[in-house]
Parts: structure tokens; C-alpha cells; sequence
């Protein structure tokens, strides 16, 4: 099941034409592209046969010329980004060269999923009008069900539309394309590196700070890197589980073929050739594990589902399935672990002198000091395996702790979010978008069993971020290339009371922070500790505008605490909050990225209980209006740690298993050595040997076994436990806490495992040892 993720995320190629030759242009690897650079880039470069970009887009989908309140996720994309992804559309066609020109026509193509759900799989769709954000657009085509993209962002994407960038066009700022190429053939992706590092670089002399730390990565690459090195970790987890298994199989079968030395004996007396009886005992091996591989096979059907519908945001996740490299895996890992764990009993029994072997299976005397070896070995190296995995386990659980624990600078309970676009209807009308934000506030907040609502353009954690420019009046103007920038908030009054934000200094936002009124702004204290240091920032001035144009003032009135912003992990960063009624961006801008609000509701009881009423609250003024990504805050503050939840489960699930697999098999080994040392036992305790003798003696063994494991697998766990390094969190992956009581715990299950045999010596009738043949 875990090889199948690994093989649908990391192995199998994307779902698109010669997929190896799409290269993906970012910032950093991971930041969006201004249009200016996205067009230089295109007309610069001689590496590409062709380059494109994408934009995010969420815009509100109504249907027979009326606006229905469902928003959806969209692309918009340059005309020839589908054509060089080389994907067939199941119906119609894709965008031609033009259709993103100012003035023509709008077309979309849906997806599959969009085209039966909104419309029931209907062929006649192609030609149909939709209404998105009001505009009419046609639909001119329909993706297979297969397709997907961009896949490592907007992974939802239900249709795509054509890029229009008009007056953007010689923009250098307000990035927010990603850049999509297709590779010349018999171009490298370290070519076309290079050659971008040059126009990149001749492009950054000529616009300072535009064109820094632009990477060129292939587009599977994108995809896979954030989460390779977790899978991969589970997979060597799997493995290490696979091996405890193998040891375990190993002693038993090496049990079986001591009790059947006679057997063997006499077929060797026979004439059988000491290969012959090793591929007897391996084919049996063999059969074993292929019984084995057919069970698992079966049992990954469920397996994968499970990880499926428990999985997190994994790219690539709802692709899985059991295809043929799977089985031909089983079938391989089949075989190897049938020989792995066959071959050395097979060997062992095998050497065996012939007239010992006879006469051993007639006495059943004590194995032989070389089993006996073979046999420690195999619990030990259990054990060392068991500990490695304990560890990362343990890793994992205190790094998880550490993630909860964080103090997210509000109060994350009884908090209801939802986000309020007006975009496509009559309350997108400047004159009409304040009055009505006010109205719905009103209306939420009379809901029965609300404590408090307020509105945010981006919420924290579940939201965009947005970073804006900022000069401190008074300071010299930045660099070229060195300019300031802060997230950008623009919230109603009441939003931090609402969120339980402490107002550290200053004061909240009032209804009378509206348009024409003095210009506020709320810092966090992060923005005032950094730049006014020993002062009080209240009264103090910044600006958001460009630098070099007329600078509009801001005093600010408030200090707020620092909240976390997209990111659970990362440090608090600069934030500036204007009030929403107060910003002409918000108020009366004519794009849908703006024509949203995110409501905040303090609830009284589990927030979720009021969401239909607070929804309907607000379609009483506008049914119209989309309300959409209705969640708590709690439920998005559980799915930013989905990944780290998913992975301790799994990496715990194994570790449980290998630390059972580990007991059982010291325990099976050393009740194993008890009844093979029956006679000698009865003889000791004959001869005058306490209870406790006995016990110092069978736990010994048995602790002798586990401290060589345990040292062992602390210098295993000190090595691989560094490739965890990446995903965990306020703990270092070489803890010595964590190593100690991991070690501590499976030395106390050693003893228990060895203590339950070693009692059952003890209660040996010397007699009945005595007589005993």
C-alpha cells in the first residue's frame, strides 16, 4: 500500500504528453512571476519551443444568464499552455492563439468533474453560456477525467479560461503568474538553466529587484519535492517492518528445521545432494512468502483506500491505484523475502554432520551453539530495527506536540469562517459594496447564539497573503531592489476583538474609519519592534503607496500581537492592517480579487451549528451573493498539520508493529531455548539451583540479546533519523531525550518478553526433567 503512493506520487510519470520536457519558471522555486518578466522571458530565450503562463482564479459560476451563489477554482492560462501539455480534450478543443486579447469573445474549458456535476454529462454543453463573475463566457471544450492542472497548485482547478493580461503587460510588480515551458528537444533542463540565469541577470541590471533568485525545475519536480523525502522515509519504515517480519519468519523456520534434522538426516543417508535439501527448504520458504505477497496483495485494496481517504494534501494522492509495477513490486518483494528469510535455515540445517543429526534427533539435545548465534542475531537485529523506527516515531510525536502547541497569537475556538464574494452581482457597484458588507455584518451578528463577526480580506492561516510596499515617513527612500514589504490586511471593526487578537497598544478600528476620514493603520508587534525600537509606534506615519509617487499617510493608531500568518511554523513576520470601509482598493475595485470579504463568527457552541443560518442571513439581502469555504478555525488550523498528522500516523503504526514483532520474537526465541534446555534445566535444579538462578540465567540471555539490539540500533536510529530533519519541528533529530526513552522502553519490553519464558523455567519439575529423553 505504501509502495503504491510512493509509485502514484514519486515513480509514474505525469499525466501529460513527453512529460520529462515541461520546465516551470518561479521565483525562489516557489514564488509567482510579474507579467513584464513573464513576457521578456518568452521573447528572450532560445531554449523553450514554447512558454506560458497561469494565474490563480476563484471566480463566482452562475448558469442561463443567472448568477447561482457557487464559487469555483479556475486557472486562467495563456492560450498555449493546454496545447503543449499534449492532453487531447475528451470533447470540443482547446483555446487558439488570441482568444486572451482584450475586446474578444470569452471561452472556457470545463473539467470533468465540473461538466457532471453542473451539468449532467451533457454532450450539447459545447456552445452553451455560463455566466462567471457576471461576464458570459462559451463553453468551447471538455477535459478527460484523467486531466489535472497545474499540479502542485490550484490542484482543484475545475476549468480554465484564457489569460487576459491587457494593461498588465508592462507591469514588474503585483506577481502572480506561474511560468510554464516546454523544453526544445536535445535541450537539458541545465541549458535552458543557464541560459535563463543570463537573461535574468541582464534583466536585473536594467530593473533592480525584478529578477532575483529565478529557478528553472522540471514540472515533476515541482510536484514531488515538497513530500519525496517523507514517503521515502515511510518506505524505508516499511521495509525496516518487512525485515522485523523476515527475523521473525527466519527463526521460526530455522525451529522447524532443527525439529526435522532426523528427516533431513535420513534423506541425506539416501543420497540426497546437500543442494538438493536447500532447495527443498527455500521452495518451501518461497511458497510461504508468495502465500504471503497474494494476502497483501488483497489487503492493499483496502490499504490504499484508507490512505486515500485519511491522506492529506499530498500531490497526486487521489491518483493512486494497484497498476501493474505494483504487482510486479509484490512479486519481486515476494521472492526476495522467501529467500531472505529461507536461506539461512535452509544453510544452517544443511551442514549438519550426518551421524550428530541422527543421533541429536533421536536424543532432541540442545540445538547447536551456531543456531543458537543465528538465532540471537536475528532477535537482535529485530530489536536495533524496532528501535530505529520507535525513535523516528517518537520523533514525530514530540514534533507534533510541538506544532499544537503553538500559540497562534488568537483563539482559535468557536470561530467560523466563511468567505462573502459580491463578485458578478449588484453589490460589486462601488456605491453599493460597503453598504452591504454592513448589512450582512448586521445580519450575522443577530443570528441567535453569536457572540461577535467581523470580516477580513484574508484570514489567517486559511488565507492569501498579500504583500504590499512600505516606507516609514521620515526614512530615507529604499534602494532600488531593497524595498519593504509587509502582509497586507484590510479588516472591519470588531475583527480583533472577534478573533480574541490583543490590542497591545492603541486602539481597534471604529465604524468611523471610512473613506474620507484620516488615514489609520494597525501594526504588529512584530513590524513595531523592528522598526521602532524602544519607541512608542502609536501617532507614528507609514505609507503603502509606491515609492516616488505622492505618499498618502497612515498614522498608526493600534499595535496588535502577532498572529500566524499561511505558514504554522515560520516566524512572525511584518503585518499592516488599514480598515476595509477605508481602502479604495477594497471599496472600489473592478477586479474579483477584491470583491470578497472572509467573515469571522465568535459563536456560542460548535460553530458549524450556525452556518446554515448565518448563510441564509445573508442571502436574505442578496441571494446572489457566493458564500463559499465554510470552515472552522480549528478545522483549517488541522488541515495546515494534515501532512505531519498523516505522517505520525503512519511512522507510529509501524513502529507499534515492529516493537510487537520484536517482544514476540524475543520471546519466541527464548521459550524456544527453554524447551530445548529442558533436560539441562531439570539437571541444574537437581543439582541445587535457586528459582532465582534460574531467572538470572534465562532473563540474561535474553538481556544480553537486547543490549547489543539496543546499542546497535541507537547508532542506526543517530544516522537515518537525520533524513527527518526536514519535517520535523521543535525538535532536533538526534534528541537525546527522545533516544534515551525509546531505549529505556524497549529494554523494559526485552525484559518483559524474557521474564515470561524465564518464570516458566522456574516451575520445571526436576523429576520430570530428569526422565525426560
Amino acid at each position: 500500500a505504501i509502495f503504491t503512493v510512493v509509485n502514484a506520487v514519486l515513480l509514474r510519470p505525469l499525466g501529460y504528453g513527453h512529460p520529462e520536457g515541461i520546465a516551470v519558471l518561479l521565483h525562489r522555486g516557489r514564488n509567482p512571476v510579474s507579467p513584464a518578466n513573464y513576457l521578456d522571458w518568452r521573447r528572450l530565450n532560445s531554449v523553450f519551443t514554447d512558454m506560458g503562463a497561469a494565474e490563480s482564479w476563484a471566480p463566482n459560476l452562475g448558469d442561463g444568464g443567472e448568477a447561482l451563489a457557487e464559487k469555483v477554482t479556475a486557472v486562467r492560462v495563456a492560450p498555449r499552455v493546454l496545447d503543449f501539455l499534449e492532453v487531447p480534450p475528451l470533447m470540443g478543443r482547446l483555446f487558439l492563439e488570441g482568444e486572451d486579447e482584450p475586446g474578444r469573445e470569452h471561452e472556457i474549458v470545463l473539467g470533468y468533474g465540473i461538466w457532471q456535476r453542473r451539468f449532467g454529462g451533457d454532450n450539447a454543453v459545447l456552445g452553451r453560456t455560463v455566466r462567471l463573475n457576471g461576464d458570459r463566457y462559451t463553453v468551447v471544450g471538455v477535459m478527460p477525467p484523467s486531466f489535472a492542472f497545474p499540479p502542485f497548485w490550484e490542484t482543484g482547478a475545475e476549468l480554465w479560461a484564457p489569460l487576459p493580461l491587457g494593461p498588465r503587460k508592462t507591469s514588474r510588480t503585483g506577481s502572480s503568474l506561474r511560468v510554464f515551458a516546454r523544453l526544445k528537444p536535445a535541450v537539458s533542463l541545465a541549458k535552458a538553466s543557464a541560459q535563463m540565469a543570463a537573461i535574468t541577470s541582464r534583466l536585473e541590471r536594467e530593473y533592480p529587484g525584478t529578477n532575483r533568485e529565478v529557478t528553472v525545475r522540471s514540472l515533476h519536480e515541482t510536484v514531488v519535492r515538497g513530500v519525496r523525502p517523507a514517503l521515502l522515509v515511510l518506505l524505508g519504515a516499511v521495509a525496516f517492518v518487512l525485515m522485523i517480519a523476515c527475523a521473525n519468519v527466519a527463526h521460526m523456520l530455522l525451529a522447524r528445521a532443527s525439529a526435522r534434522q532426523k528427516e533431513i538426516a535420513v534423506r541425506t543417508a539416501l543420497g540426497a545432494s546437500r543442494s538438493r535439501v536447500v532447495r527443498q527448504l527455500l521452495t518451501e520458504s518461497v511458497v510461504l512468502a508468495s502465500l504471503g505477497g497474494a494476502g497483501g496483495w488483497l489487503l492493499a485494496w483496502a490499504g490504499v483506500r484508507a490512505l486515500v481517504r485519511l491522506g492529506p494534501e499530498i500531490p497526486r494522492l487521489a491518483t493512486i491505484s494497484l497498476d501493474g509495477r505494483v504487482l510486479a513490486f509484490t512479486l519481486v518483494v515476494s521472492a526476495v523475502t522467501g529467500i531472505a528469510f529461507g536461506l539461512v535455515p535452509a544453510l544452517q540445517v544443511s551442514r549438519r554432520d550426518l551421524t550428530d543429526s541422527l543421533r541429536d534427533g533421536e536424543r532432541g539435545s540442545t540445538e547447536s551453539g551456531g543456531q543458537g548465534r543465528l538465532r540471537s542475531i536475528l532477535v537482535g537485529s529485530e530489536l536495533s530495527l524496532a528501535l530505529v523506527l520507535t525513535v523516528g516515531a517518537g520523533l514525530m510525536i514530540r514534533s507534533f506536540f510541538a506544532l499544537t502547541s503553538i500559540d497562534p497569537g488568537f483563539d482559535p475556538h468557536d470561530l467560523l469562517t466563511m468567505e462573502v464574494s459580491v463578485a458578478g452581482t449588484s453589490q460589486a457597484d462601488p456605491t453599493r459594496r460597503g453598504a452591504f458588507y454592513t448589512a450582512a455584518l448586521e445580519k450575522a451578528a443577530a443570528v441567535p447564539g453569536v457572540e461577535s463577526v467581523s470580516a477580513i480580506n484574508h484570514i489567517p492561516i486559511g488565507g492569501d497573503i498579500w504583500g504590499f510596499p512600505f516606507q516609514i515617513e521620515g526614512r530615507p527612500d529604499p534602494k532600488p531592489g531593497e524595498i519593504q514589504t509587509a502582509a497586507f490586511r484590510a479588516a472591519f471593526p470588531g475583527y480583533f476583538r472577534t478573533m480574541k487578537i490583543a490590542i497591545v497598544r492603541g486602539r481597534e478600528f471604529t465604524a468611523a474609519d471610512r473613506l474620507g476620514s484620516v488615514e489609520v493603520v494597525i501594526v504588529n508587534q512584530r513590524l513595531a519592534d523592528l522598526h521602532w525600537p524602544g519607541e512608542d509606534p502609536i501617532g507614528k506615519r507609514l505609507t503603502l503607496d509606491t515609492v516616488g509617487s505622492a505618499p498618502a499617510w497612515r498614522t498608526v493608531v493600534g499595535v496588535a500581537r502577532n498572529a500566524v500568518r499561511s505558514d504554522w511554523t515560520a516566524d512572525p513576520e511584518e503585518e499592516v492592517y488599514i480598515p476595509y470601509l477605508q481602502s479604495r482598493l477594497y471599496m472600489e475595485g473592478p477586479n474579483w480579487p477584491v470583491q470578497y470579504a472572509t467573515f469571522a463568527v465568535r459563536t456560542k457552541g460548535h460553530p458549524l451549528r450556525f452556518a446554515a443560518a448565518i448563510r441564509d442571513a445573508i442571502g436574505s439581502i442578496d441571494r446572489n451573493v457566493s458564500v463559499s469555504e465554510v470552515a472552522t478555525m480549528e478545522e483549517i488550523i488541522a488541515r495546515s498539520n494534515s501532512r505531519p498528522r498523516f505522517y505520525l500516523l503512519l511512522l507510529g503504526s509501524f513502529a507499534a508493529v515492529a516493537v510487537l514483532l520484536a517482544a514476540l520474537g524475543i520471546y519466541g526465541v527464548i521459550s524456544y531455548s527453554v524447551a530445548r534446555r529442558f533436560h539441562e534445566i531439570g539437571i541444574r535444579m537437581a543439582l541445587g539451583a535457586e528459582r532465582g538462578d534460574l531467572l538470572r540465567l534465562v532473563v540474561g540471555e535474553g538481556m544480553r540479546v537486547a543490549a547489543a539490539g539496543t546499542v546497535a540500533g541507537l547508532a542506526g536510529a543517530f544516522a537515518v533519523t537525520r533524513l527527518m530533519s526536514s519535517f520535523l519541528y521543535g525538535v532536533r533529530s538526534t534528541d537525546p531525550l527522545t533516544f534515551a526513552g525509546v531505549a529505556v522502553f524497549l529494554t523494559a519490553v526485552a525484559f518483559a518478553a524474557s521474564w515470561v519464558p524465564a518464570r516458566r523455567a522456574t516451575r520445571v519439575d526436576p523429576l520430570t526433567a530428569l526422565r525426560h529423553d
